[in-house]
């Protein structure tokens, strides 16, 4: 079938991104460069790239979803869950009043959200015939599981990153408590278990593909961060990994 051929090529992309990344990290954030010339402001630039995986993947729950399998509104609720805190609570709530991303980051995140909901919404809503049964299911509730837990990570890091730039006037200081004892991203860490939680709860190609895209898009980037954080600060705790505790 020609959307195996299609998602296959997707993961292939995702391996392409994942070397560039490592060498070049995307620019926004501390990374952004001046360089680039059109740029719009970072609280609106989230909001644009991120809610079309919410606002999509109801789309398609609407059209194509059956209302009577609940497997298919569980799933859609949980995957509308993520992405509003993405899309609406967090950039309303982070400091990024005054900061610029590059448009064309904006416009790849866009675009990627887009082909995402279209792998997402075609396995869980065609390919795949979920019964009520696999609700209850060991990789269900397994996946379950490690998919708040990673939200619970990825929420809390993120408050503590929002509440520390409130208290240093916007200004990156050194995040301490929680699991940034361990590891400088947790909050990429977070997003990790998320998606890897989908994979197992959606247990098909397409989940596993997203997953492997948030490792290969995440992963280079909180490196990146990682090696900015002990430029940038001398007292830097030397025993922090990057993203994941004890080996990244």
């Amino acid at each position: 079938m020609i959307l195996y051929y299609l998602i296959f090529a997707w993961a292939l992309i995702g391996a392409i991104a994942f070397l560039y990344l490592i060498k070049e990290p995307a620019p926004y954030g501390k990374h952004v460069k001046k360089t680039y010339k059109y740029f719009m402001g970072a609280k609106t630039g989230w909001i644009l790239m991120e809610s079309p995986a919410f606002y999509l993947m109801l789309i398609f729950f609407v059209f194509y979803g059956n209302y009577e399998n609940k497997v298919h509104i569980v799933l859609t609720l949980l995957f509308c869950l993520h992405y509003f805190n993405r899309s609406f609570i967090w950039p309303l709530r982070a400091q990024t009043n005054s900061k610029k991303m590059p448009l064309n980051v904006v416009l790849s995140a866009f675009a990627f959200n887009i082909v995402n909901v279209f792998f997402q919404g075609s396995w869980l809503f065609f390919l795949i015939d979920y019964s009520s049964n696999w609700l209850l299911s060991v990789w269900f509730l397994i996946g379950l599981i490690v998919f708040f837990s990673g939200m619970f990570i990825n929420i809390i890091s993120d408050e503590i990153m929002i509440n520390l730039k409130k208290s240093n006037n916007g200004k990156y200081a050194i995040p301490r408590g929680f699991l940034f004892s361990k590891v400088s991203c947790p909050n990429y860490f977070g997003e990790f278990l998320e998606w890897l939680g989908w994979a197992l709860m959606t247990m098909n190609l397409a989940g596993l593909v997203f997953f492997f895209w948030t490792l290969a898009n995440l992963l280079p980037r909180a490196l990146s961060n990682h090696e900015w954080l002990k430029r940038e600060f001398e007292n830097y705790p030397k025993n922090r990994k990057a993203v994941i505790p004890g080996i990244i």
